[in-house]
């Protein structure tokens, strides 16, 4: 028996604040480590402080989503820098209420909900194809924005054919 396996990879693209946060803890981190060096020693504390929160958070910036989907079992993963994987979320698609363009006609009901919680998994660029798919996480009524390829979008569609639309 075939089985519906479609795996995605979809950058997420750099923002102004993405770019302000990576060079702006850069630049304060060599400030501090000049400053400690030639001021006063005790600054070389707040460059070390700095340097660490560099190495957490600069490759939060660079960030790629995975989306696979395996019969109906939908997996995201962040990936952060190439380097590091995370999981963020999993659901069955046969428990969503709805998965549809976020610009179809049938989202209209749900973008008017301001008490749902939204999850961005995509890349961020309007321009590009993005569904929006609702379901209940942890009890809260959710909608979880993807951006998914043809093949993926086909295996959804085979997968919950009365829940999915690809109009």
């Amino acid at each position: 028996m075939g089985d519906l396996y479609s795996e995605l990879l979809v950058k997420r693209d750099k923002t102004a604040k993405d770019s302000l946060t990576k060079y702006g803890l850069i630049v304060l981190t060599a400030l501090a480590a000049f400053a400690g060096l030639f001021i006063n020693p005790i600054i070389l504390i707040v460059a070390i402080a700095l340097g660490i929160a560099c190495y957490f958070v600069i490759p939060k910036t660079d960030v790629e989503y995975e989306y696979l989907f395996i019969n109906g079992d939908f997996d995201i993963d962040m990936v952060m820098a190439k380097t590091k994987r995370k999981r963020v979320k999993s659901f069955k698609l046969s428990e969503a209420d709805l998965a549809a363009p976020l610009n179809s006609h049938r989202m209209d009901y749900y973008n008017g909900n301001q008490k749902m919680k939204v999850l961005d998994y995509s890349s961020g660029n309007s321009e590009h194809k993005r569904f929006g798919i609702i379901t209940r996480l942890d009890g809260d009524l959710c909608k979880i924005i993807l951006e998914p390829d043809e093949a993926l979008a086909k295996a959804m569609k085979n997968s919950a054919p009365s829940k999915v639309f690809l109009d």
